[in-house]
């Protein structure tokens, strides 16, 4: 099954920029997963092809049209297509390795880039599109966010890393942070490798590696500790 990434911006050309080399490209080239980029000004209103009005209550800044967004999100995801509708927002659910996981068990998500100040509630509410952020910051738009998320997602996919190991050895997967990583030379500036990880013993290798992963988390991210 190939996942099915569907876009939809107002800059169409910022896709599929860092997608679209190393592993992430290499597998769109082979068809591990597919990308469909749409223009939401292709539903904008009038001669000027409109997508935003003033914001109701007044304020400053413009809102995303209800109706042109809901044309886009229609258009690119008739009924029947029962992938995830997202829309990358600061105040959305946070991205973690859990929610990527499952998005990348999935045949693929649609995902909508706002813009100005935001999107009309009553689309968001209409279309039943779940806000995901990648941070507590926000952004000039939601392409950047949206890049994040499928880089996260597109590596996990089969196929995509050489050794599918590598995506079970990384911060977040067990509920820790990475451990330290080192390689050739033995020695560089007179910094030398944990003589554990040359001692030919793997079970105290592993050993190192989880007591690193826990005193990194614990000096970094407490917050993590305890989390089921």
């Amino acid at each position: 099954m190939t996942f099915r990434a569907t876009v939809l911006s107002l800059y169409p050309e910022m896709f599929p920029g860092p997608l679209g080399h190393s592993l992430a490209g290499r597998a769109l080239e082979r068809g591990d997963w597919s990308l469909d980029i749409r223009q939401i000004r292709e539903f904008g209103r009038g001669r000027h092809r409109m997508v935003d009005d003033t914001p109701a209550g007044g304020g400053a800044g413009m809102v995303m049209r209800a109706d042109v967004v809901a044309d886009a999100i229609d258009a690119a995801c008739p009924k029947g297509d029962t992938r995830p509708k997202l829309m990358m927002s600061p105040r959305g659910r946070p991205l973690t390795q859990d929610l990527v996981r499952e998005l990348a068990a999935g045949e693929g998500a649609l995902i909508l880039c706002g813009r100005f100040e935001g999107v009309d509630e009553r689309v968001i509410e209409g279309r039943g599109l779940r806000e995901v952020s990648i941070g507590d910051y926000v952004l000039s738009g939601g392409e950047t966010a949206a890049l994040v998320l499928l880089d996260a997602v597109i590596r996990l996919l089969p196929g995509v890393m050489g050794n599918q190991q590598s995506g079970t050895h990384e911060s977040f997967e067990n509920g820790l942070l990475e451990h330290p990583h080192y390689t050739r030379p033995p020695e560089w500036e007179g910094r030398t490798i944990p003589a554990v990880l040359t001692s030919g013993d793997h079970g105290a290798v592993e050993r190192w590696r989880r007591q690193e992963a826990e005193r990194l988390t614990r000096a970094r991210r407490p917050d993590l500790l305890g989390k089921d």
